[in-house]
């Protein structure tokens, strides 16, 4: 028997035999639901069968057969009662467990979130994204007609997402473009380490979406459910359907904060803060300038992050602030890392490490806070250091920032788009979807090697504008990513250390050393992250301006 288990009280399995039944009581079952009508199959054991000997193994047994590709909002409610009516756990079982899992997915299609629903079918093995349509109708028959249909269809109005709007018109004015997000607000989220540090004002970050989606672009204002890549089909809630000629998806990523026990209760009191949240940076500063003495813990979960820098980018300016304003000596700093070294392109580590010892600041690796108790102000991480048992410790802190752990959003991750991981797969120079040659990616979502940052996004869009652009015209990609990212390390007020790298750590100055080092901490570098870049973001790469981010071409081997 191959038992998948669905939840605690339902599992599934393909078909059984009578002499099955006594290892099913065995294991705990209480009864036993068979979907697969008589007679499928010559082998096949019939429902009078298997009735006696589940009852002869003090099971209960009930026959609610279901035709192929036939189940219904009937038949899931007809499972459904059969779930509450009988003692569990209850094994459902068909020819190989798909028609259960179905009735199973379509009873619960009204109460969960439809991310949720294939994300548990997947689990127990089963691909239920063909009925995505169906699911998001909550379980009902969808209605014929009532289609979107757009050339290019992009999910996602970050900066990923109108960035290559702005650059694919910029190429093609007359191209039928539409983004889809629900989004009332865009946020410049870089700005928000400057916010937590009492440089930026919130509002400086934000700004409404429909203000920045380009000139005539078509923005569907609704989130995504469900990607139905062989229909060339995007499922919105209420299972609206857009469909597409080609498909950009980039919607970021996803905060986990619930992923740590404690964490999402406490956030933005007791001391507990982020600047990963538009609205909790300002709760940095305050912290900032209120703790006099005490414990300060900055946390970093395991990578992939969005912006690996930030984490430290925020005990770097607490810290100066501390030291300008006499306190530093009476604050204990500790930056604990999930990960094994402090920054991953170790050209830029030997300037980040005279910071680490200015500020007096303890490095703990191999740290991944695993829970956090904010009333009594405590954290809980999870040591593994290689060759060395796991243990846990607990901190006390006065204050703490942490970033939470990131992954991509959940109906991405249950989609035929993505990965092992949950990330959408895609050729890590062309951008270009690895199975489904119509589908591209860029930003935070996708499972490119690189560093998950706004320039990175930058350095994509035109690539991903050249190569649809090149492919509507018939021709192959032309143009190519090399894995640029930057990360500008505000080590102190007024200086930053200008991480830009490709690739295997590669390094990809945008300007000539004598001018600007990004190896060591300069003015120029605070000059640039401060006055420059933001106007680049705002007024360049969402308006498809593409200054210091024209792409390399690909090279005809």
């Amino acid at each position: 028997m191959e038992l998948k288990t669905i939840h605690e009280g339902l599992t599934v399995s393909p078909q059984i035999h009578a002499g099955d039944m006594p290892e099913i009581a065995r294991q705990g079952f209480r009864a036993v639901i068979c979907n697969r009508p008589d007679g499928e199959a010559a082998d096949q054991p019939g429902e009078a069968e298997l009735a006696l000997a589940a009852r002869a193994a003090g099971l209960e047994f009930r026959y609610m057969p279901v035709v192929p590709g036939k189940a219904d909002q009937a038949d899931a409610a007809a499972f459904a009662a059969a779930l509450r009516d009988l003692p569990g756990p209850v094994l459902a079982f068909c020819r190989t467990g798909t028609r259960s899992a179905t009735l199973w997915a379509l009873s619960e299609a009204r109460d969960r979130p439809l991310p949720q629903i294939l994300a548990t079918a997947r689990m127990a093995g089963y691909d239920l994204s063909g009925l995505s349509r169906m699911l998001a109708q909550g379980g009902r028959a969808v209605p014929a007609g009532d289609e979107l249909s757009h050339a290019v269809v992009i999910v996602g109005a970050g900066a990923a997402g109108i960035a290559v709007a702005a650059s694919l018109k910029a190429r093609q004015p007359d191209l039928d473009v539409a983004v889809i997000d629900p989004a009332d607000v865009h946020y410049y989220q870089p700005g928000w380490t400057m916010v937590g540090a009492g440089i930026f004002e919130p509002r400086e970050t934000a700004r409404t979406t429909g203000g920045l989606i380009p000139r005539g672009v078509t923005w569907i204002k609704a989130a995504v459910v469900a990607f139905e890549p062989e229909k060339n089909a995007v499922v919105l809630e209420g299972c609206r359907i857009v469909t597409y000629g080609r498909l950009i998806v980039c919607p970021g990523l996803k905060l986990d904060w619930h992923a740590i026990p404690g964490l999402a209760e406490t956030l933005g009191r007791n001391g507990v803060t982020s600047n990963y949240r538009y609205d909790l940076a300002p709760y940095t500063w305050q912290l900032v300038q209120g703790l006099t003495e005490g414990r300060a813990l900055f946390t970093q979960p395991p990578m992939p992050i969005k912006c690996a820098g930030a984490p430290q980018k925020a005990m770097y300016l607490s810290a100066d602030h501390w030291l300008r304003s006499g306190r530093l000596d009476r604050i204990s700093i500790e930056f604990l890392n999930a990960g094994g070294v402090l920054f991953g392109v170790k050209d830029y580590v030997p300037a980040l490490m005279d910071y680490v010892q200015r500020y007096h600041a303890t490095l703990s690796f191999f740290h991944r806070l695993v829970a956090i108790d904010g009333p009594a102000r405590t954290a809980t991480f999870e040591i593994a250091a290689p060759d060395q048992p796991p243990r846990t410790e607990t901190r006390a802190f006065d204050m703490i920032h942490v970033v939470p752990p990131q992954v991509a959003p959940d109906f991405i991750r249950v989609s035929p788009l993505a990965d092992a991981a949950g990330w959408v797969d895609v050729d890590p120079h062309t951008l270009r979807h690895r199975m489904f040659d119509n589908v591209w990616s860029l930003g935070d979502a996708m499972n490119a090697p690189n560093a998950k940052t706004a320039a990175a996004a930058r350095k994509q869009a035109p690539v991903v504008a050249d190569n649809i652009v090149a492919d509507l015209a018939g021709r192959s990609a032309v143009s190519q990513y090399d894995g640029y990212g930057s990360c500008p390390l505000t080590v102190e007020r007024g200086k930053i250390v200008l991480a830009e790298f490709g690739y295997g750590g590669a390094l990809k100055p945008s300007f000539p050393r004598w001018l600007l080092d990004g190896t060591r901490p300069s003015r120029a570098a605070w000059w640039l992250k401060e006055r420059i870049l933001p106007p680049v973001y705002w007024q360049g790469m969402l308006k498809g301006r593409e200054w210091l981010a024209h792409p390399d071409r690909v090279t005809q081997g």
